[in-house]
């Protein structure tokens, strides 16, 4: 009922704002039929407990894990994911003399510091300041891009892409097909900051991607991790199609690993099998890749389940056949993102899936994604599809 749904979202914010006073205050809130409230909440962190009111909330729903050192690239040194992010543009305004990057606070470094140094090193004329003006950033990007420049849009969250969404949609990815291939902004790069961050709220925790995703002309990728994120922004920059390249800043300083110093660059359109398994595929990008090997290493300990993990990289044009070929395998498939269920891209690859493996499906394809409604602050604990609630749906896809 209305009232004693209330009553639950009363007692939650209580625990989450005052500490927990002991197990048994919340143990016995129910939510609907279920009543494992009180053990949800207390699994949030594993330093969450009762000892002290001051205690730091742990904002991370997950443990991040580096990739192995690369060892095809050259030398390696440690970096975060904003320094590989810097590491990249400083590469390209090296080695291309028509780069410019440019957008809000770039020339200080912005305000997650993936610019910092580059002013300098390189110049105002090359690293500089736009007003505050979302449409007129990326305007200004295809124009700079047609006319031959390497431009390198910063928005400063990709929630507030929206105002660009007509330059985006109607002008970078159509400049090609409406002109017939005369003229084009394929030089054009988007970078924005994406995905929750522990406390950002409704305009700075957003997962767009899926709103590009129905728009043919441009490209949309996202990083797990540091060397991924060099390798694929210099993928996106040397590509002669407008690219967004979506950030998690929740990584930006929890995510570190040995990054090449070189220019170097990945595949975009080219999946990632992180993990082989053979009873269960699980698929997602960005953040939640790392909620999703524990949820893995969870079904091999608790259940005896194989997980296959591939992270997709590339949202449009995805992989679709790296994913197919591991659910032929498995018979299968969760996916997982942050963005709401309804329309998030998770849809799209379970319908391909439906219509290219239905045949090898042992159990309906799961989505374990954001729920239906704007992103909320203190309530981000329950939004999130953290590893309880995917590790659920790995149960259930073995027990149909």
């Amino acid at each position: 009922t209305d009232t004693s749904t209330r009553a639950t979202m009363a007692a939650a914010a209580r625990f989450l704002l005052r500490g927990a006073g002991s197990k048994a205050s919340i143990a016995n809130v129910n939510i609907g039929d279920q009543s494992l409230f009180g053990i949800t909440l207390l699994r949030l962190s594993p330093n969450c407990s009762s000892q002290t009111k001051t205690q730091r909330r742990n904002a991370a729903h997950f443990t991040y894990h580096p990739d192995p050192v690369p060892t095809e690239y050259g030398p390696t040194t440690k970096m975060n994911l904003f320094q590989s992010v810097t590491s990249a543009l400083d590469n390209t305004l090296a080695s291309d003399p028509t780069a410019v990057i440019f957008g809000e606070d770039v020339a200080f470094g912005g305000v997650f510091r993936c610019t910092v140094g580059l002013r300098d090193k390189y110049g105002k004329d090359r690293v500089f300041n736009t007003p505050l003006c979302e449409q007129g950033i990326v305007g200004f990007g295809i124009g700079a891009a047609v006319a031959g420049a390497t431009a390198i849009a910063e928005i400063q969250f990709a929630d507030y892409i929206y105002p660009a969404f007509d330059q985006i949609v109607n002008e970078a990815a159509k400049y090609r097909y409406r002109s017939g291939n005369l003229f084009d902004c394929g030089n054009l790069t988007i970078r924005a900051p994406w995905g929750c961050v522990g406390h950002g709220s409704l305009y700075h925790s957003q997962s767009p991607e899926a709103f590009f995703a129905h728009c043919p002309g441009i490209k949309v990728v996202i990083p797990r991790g540091p060397v991924q994120c060099k390798g694929l922004l210099l993928s996106c920059i040397a590509d002669q199609n407008p690219c967004i390249f979506f950030e998690p800043k929740i990584l930006y300083r929890a995510a570190v690993e040995q990054v090449p110093t070189e220019a170097y660059t990945i595949p975009l359109s080219q999946a990632e099998v992180i993990q082989e398994g053979s009873d269960v595929t699980l698929v997602a990008w960005g953040t939640q890749i790392h909620v999703l090997r524990e949820v893995a290493n969870m079904a091999q300990e608790k259940l005896g389940v194989s997980c296959e993990l591939i992270d997709l990289q590339t949202i449009l044009p995805w992989d679709t056949e790296t994913v197919c070929k591991s659910v032929a395998k498995t018979g299968r498939l969760l996916i997982s993102h942050e963005a709401p269920i309804t329309g998030g891209f998770a849809a799209e690859i379970s319908s391909t899936v439906q219509e290219e493996c239905f045949l090898n499906l042992e159990a309906p394809i799961a989505r374990v994604c954001g729920y239906d409604t704007p992103f909320p602050h203190i309530f981000e604990p329950f939004y999130i599809p953290d590893k309880w609630k995917c590790f659920d749906a790995v149960k259930k896809l073995i027990s149909f």
